[in-house]
């Protein structure tokens, strides 16, 4: 077994729920799957002295989930001012009308058929609750409508499933596209080198401690897994699902499906650049 420090991000060790920075709890969903991970992180993002919080990512439409957060957040003595999305899928947003609901708050997300309210969101949109700073960052790549959010006062950033906890994420071919996720990759950097960000806040999986680490071991990953698709196709692997049967031969079968769609993704920006 691999020690921990040693992985890529120092992920945390421990219970998954709790506390995580000065500002940023967890509640962690009852969703657990090859695909999830230990489930969907919810985050309940707040200043020590206010009595108001975001929510990130409500998560799937679990009734009791969605109750607790509410509960975890009065006991923290907070009530939820504000719900954000970090993108659109299930496992991360299924719940949040039922959840404002329950909290009477609107739901601001990048794709227009998520929000609850008028307001949308965008880049270098800066969001202020309860003296929160949280600043919207583009990160599309594993979807088109993927948002991750810098906090800047706890050094950390939100990262929804453009960097996970543990392993590493899948481009959603076709509304995720290679090109864009290397580019949110390097945005992330970015914010590592220029903005002093070292803590990874999750969608799935433990805290990491390192974010530049973690960023650079995703770009490396990526251009690692390229070139292995490039030389497989050189050598015969025609389509997506030979490339993933050769390229991803040491990886659980149960997420070859997903793993496709990534594969998908590289054909896709290895042709659009004229390598294959």
């Amino acid at each position: 077994m691999t020690d921990a420090a040693a992985l890529p991000g120092q992920p945390r060790g421990g219970a998954l729920s709790g506390r995580a920075t000065a500002r940023a709890y967890n509640v962690l969903a009852p969703n657990p799957s090859a695909m999830t991970l230990d489930g969907t992180n919810t985050w309940i993002v707040a200043e020590p002295d206010s009595d108001v919080a975001v929510v990130i990512d409500p998560g799937p439409l679990d009734d009791g989930h969605l109750r607790h957060v509410v509960d975890t957040a009065e006991k923290l003595g907070k009530r939820v001012g504000l719900t954000l999305l970090t993108h659109g899928h299930p496992d991360h947003a299924e719940g949040a009308s039922r959840f404002a609901e329950l909290t009477g708050t609107r739901v601001r997300a990048l794709d227009p058929a998520l929000r609850l309210g008028d307001e949308g969101l965008g880049a270098r949109d800066v969001i202020d609750v309860g003296g929160l700073e949280l600043r919207v960052v583009p990160t599309p790549g594993h979807t088109s409508d993927s948002l991750s959010f810098h906090l800047p006062a706890d050094r950390a950033v939100l990262t929804g499933d453009t960097i996970l906890g543990r392993g590493t994420t899948i481009v959603a071919h076709p509304d995720g596209r290679l090109g864009d996720y290397l580019d949110s990759l390097r945005r992330l950097r970015s914010l590592t080198v220029d903005d002093g960000v070292h803590t990874v806040l999750p969608g799935h999986g433990p805290v990491l401690q390192d974010a530049q680490g973690a960023v650079e071991f995703y770009l490396a990953h990526r251009a690692n897994r390229l070139a292995q698709v490039e030389t497989a196709v050189e050598n015969g692997r025609t389509t997506a699902a030979e490339v993933v049967a050769h390229v991803y031969a040491d990886v659980d079968r149960s997420l070859w499906p997903a793993a496709e769609l990534s594969v998908r993704a590289q054909l896709e920006y290895l042709r659009e650049h004229g390598l294959i």
